[in-house]
């Protein structure tokens, strides 16, 4: 059983080279909205296999946030390459660079959810 419990894998779609990533990220989007300061404007359930990646990217001024819900991997965030596993959660800040690459050998689960930010409230750099 995987960590989305009875999620049906037929319900992911594929994303090749997602963000000019590796391989295909299996996904799908279970809410999606407006960027309206402090809303959600999407959730998503997003499935790696080993040697996928999600490429280095940036957003603009919303705050995305990876759970690790199964597996691990290497996350790069704002230049500096941190290792993952179930249960961590990492931030990625407006404007900031970020990407994933699982390394392991079972699929990598995560839940991705992005908050739309006042522009006031961010830095670009």
């Amino acid at each position: 059983m995987n960590a989305f419990g009875n999620l049906h894998r037929d319900l992911l779609g594929e994303k090749p080279h997602d963000h000019g990533g590796a391989g295909t990220v299996l996904a799908h989007r279970f809410h999606a909205a407006p960027p309206t300061a402090g809303a959600v404007t999407h959730i998503d359930v997003a499935v790696l296999p080993p040697g996928v990646s999600i490429g280095r990217h940036r957003h603009g001024s919303d705050r995305e946030t990876y759970v690790v819900l199964r597996g691990g991997g290497v996350m790069h965030v704002d230049g500096a390459d941190v290792r993952v596993g179930r249960g961590d959660v990492v931030v990625n800040r407006p404007f900031g660079e970020h990407g994933l690459v699982n390394d392991g050998t079972e699929d990598l689960e995560i839940l991705v959810f992005e908050v739309a930010v006042a522009e006031e409230h961010t830095e670009r750099t």
